[in-house]
C-alpha cells in the first residue's frame, strides 16, 4: 500500500476523524473508494485494484482533517487578504462586510432553509456567466439507496432543485473527478471541512485550481450519519428501508424560523405517505445532544467556512428569529459577490449590515462547542496519548468542573447514540432506542440544568421585562 494512503487509513480513519468527504478517492489512479460504514457515515476503503504507485498529490495534503492542515486561517489570508477593505475576525476568519437578510425576488426564500441566500447568490454567478454549473448537493436518482449526493446544475431551475439543507452523509469523489474531466467554471456550495478540503487540493491540482471559481459556505453546527435521517422517518412511522425522501427544514406557519419542521416520503402501512412534524417534537433532533454526530466535527473549530468566499447560515438572532420565513447571516470575502450584494440591494433582496459581535451571537453555542470545548477535548486526548489532529485550539484544562462534565457527556451521548441505533434496528423496533438513551439523557440534562440562583435572575428578569413592555 501506498505509505501515505496507509499513514490516512492508520491515523484519520482509524481514529474515526474521516469526514468522508472523498478527497483522497478524487485523486487521479487513487485505490480509495468512498462507502458508507456500520455507523451510516462514509470513509474511504481500499478498491479491489489496490496498488502501491505513488500519487502525484499526497493523500495527506488534501485531508481536512490529516495531522497538520490546520490552515484556515493560513488559506483565508493568501486568498482575501488583498480584497478592498477586508478585516480579520478570530470567528469569522477574513471579511469585507457582514450582513442578516433575505431574498425578496421569486420563491428562493420560501424555498430556501432560511433566507434564501445561498441559492440566490448560485444563481447571480450563473445569470452574470460567471459561472457554468453549481456542484452542490441535490436529492439522488432513485437507481441507488442514498437520499442526496452531490449533482452539477447547470440551470437555475435545476439548482432549485438542490434547496434547503441536508443533514445527511455526502461524498465528493465522483463530482470532482467530473470537474477535472469536463470543463468549464464552477461554483462549489458545502460545508467547511470540504470547502477546506478543496481549497487544498487547488493548491497542487491546476485544474481544480481553474476550474472551481467559487465557493460559497454553509454554516456548520456537525455533520450527521444517515441514522438521522432515518431515525425521523421512523419516529413518525416509516421503517428505515422504507424512507425514500426527507426535507430537514420544513417551514412552518406562524412559528419562529428555529421551530421548523421535518417532512418525510415514504411507505407506511403499505402505501405512499408524506408526513410531517415539528422537528421539536422528535426524540433525535435536540443538536445539543448531537445524536448521530462525525467525530471529526467534535474536533473542527472552523464554524463559519473560513476559506469560503462568501458563507451563508441561519441568522439566530432575537431581532431575526420570529419570522417564520428565516433570515441569513452571511459573511462576504470575495470582492465580486460583494459587488453582487451592492447592485441588489433593496430591490432583489434585503440586507442589512452586522458587525463581527453580532455574527458571533448568531452562532455563539456553535462556537462555544468549538472553540471552548475544543481545547478540553484536545486536552483529554493528549492526556490520553491518543492521536489527534493539530488544531489552532491549543489544549486547555482551564474548565470549571461543570462545563468538563457537559463537553464528557455530549460526546458520550453521541457515540452511544449509533449503540442504540443499531440495537433498535436489529429488533426493529425504534422504542428500544428510546428505552436505550433514555437514562443518558435524562443525566445529561439534569446535569446542564441552570443554577437555583440562575433560574430565579431569569424570572426576575422575565418579570421586569414584562412590567417595562406593560
Amino acid at each position: 500500500m501506498n505509505g501515505k494512503i496507509k499513514e490516512l487509513m492508520d491515523t484519520v480513519v482509524k481514529n474515526d476523524y474521516c469526514i468522508g468527504c472523498g478527497l483522497c478517492a478524487s485523486l487521479t489512479d487513487s485505490p480509495l473508494t468512498m462507502m458508507l460504514n456500520e455507523d451510516g457515515k462514509y470513509q474511504p476503503y481500499l478498491s479491489d485494484n489496490n496498488h502501491n504507485k505513488d500519487l502525484e498529490i499526497s493523500v495527506l495534503s488534501i485531508c481536512p482533517f490529516a495531522k497538520n492542515n490546520n490552515k484556515e486561517t493560513e488559506i483565508g489570508k493568501k486568498i482575501f487578504e488583498e480584497e478592498n477593505n477586508v478585516e480579520f475576525d478570530e470567528y469569522a476568519g477574513y471579511y469585507i462586510k457582514n450582513y442578516a437578510g433575505y431574498v425578496k425576488e421569486e420563491e428562493f426564500r420560501s424555498k430556501g432553509s432560511s433566507g434564501g441566500m445561498g441559492n440566490w447568490i448560485a444563481t447571480q454567478l450563473l445569470k452574470n456567466d460567471l459561472v457554468d454549473g453549481i456542484i452542490h448537493v441535490k436529492s439522488s436518482p432513485d437507481d441507488n439507496n442514498l437520499l442526496f449526493d452531490f449533482q452539477i446544475s447547470d440551470t437555475v431551475d435545476e439548482l432549485l432543485k438542490g434547496a434547503k439543507s441536508k443533514y445527511y452523509p455526502v461524498e465528493m469523489s465522483k463530482v470532482l473527478q467530473f470537474v477535472k474531466e469536463n470543463e468549464g467554471r464552477y461554483a462549489l456550495i458545502g460545508i467547511p471541512c470540504y470547502i477546506k478540503g478543496v481549497r487544498l487540493l487547488a493548491e497542487q491540482d491546476k485544474i481544480i485550481n481553474e476550474r472551481i471559481k467559487f465557493f460559497i459556505g454553509l454554516v456548520c453546527g456537525h455533520l450527521k450519519s444517515d441514522m438521522f435521517a432515518k431515525s425521523m422517518g421512523w419516529q413518525l412511522g416509516i421503517e428505515p428501508d422504507k424512507l425514500n425522501g426527507i426535507d430537514f427544514r420544513k417551514k412552518l406557519d406562524d412559528r419562529a424560523a428555529n421551530n421548523y419542521g421535518v417532512e418525510v416520503k415514504g411507505e407506511k402501512d403499505g402505501k405512499e405517505v408524506v408526513l410531517i412534524s415539528p422537528t421539536k417534537e422528535l426524540y433525535t433532533t435536540n443538536w445539543g445532544q448531537g445524536m448521530f454526530k462525525y467525530n471529526a466535527c467534535e474536533f473542527c473549530d472552523d464554524v463559519l467556512a473560513e476559506t469560503a468566499d462568501v458563507t451563508v447560515g441561519d441568522a439566530w438572532l432575537p431581532e431575526y428569529s420570529k419570522d417564520s420565513m428565516g433570515t441569513n447571516v452571511i459573511v462576504v470575502r470575495n470582492a465580486i459577490i460583494q459587488q453582487i450584494f451592492e447592485d441588489n440591494m433593496g430591490d432583489a433582496i434585503h440586507i442589512e449590515e452586522l458587525s463581527s459581535e453580532k455574527v458571533y451571537q448568531s452562532q455563539a453555542g456553535g462556537f462555544r462547542h468549538r472553540r471552548d470545548g475544543l481545547s478540553y477535548r484536545l486536552y483529554l486526548k493528549d492526556q490520553n496519548k491518543e492521536w489527534r489532529p493539530n488544531k489552532r485550539v491549543e489544549p486547555s484544562n482551564k474548565h470549571s468542573s461543570k462545563r468538563k462534565r457537559i463537553y464528557e457527556k455530549r460526546t458520550f451521548l453521541s457515540q452511544e447514540s449509533f449503540k442504540a441505533y443499531k440495537l433498535a434496528e436489529k429488533n426493529r423496533d425504534f422504542d428500544e432506542f428510546i428505552n436505550y438513551m433514555d437514562p443518558l439523557i435524562k443525566n445529561y440534562n439534569k446535569m446542564n440544568a441552570p443554577s437555583i440562583a440562575r433560574r430565579v435572575l431569569r424570572k426576575v428578569k422575565r418579570a421586569a421585562k414584562k412590567l417595562i413592555e406593560s
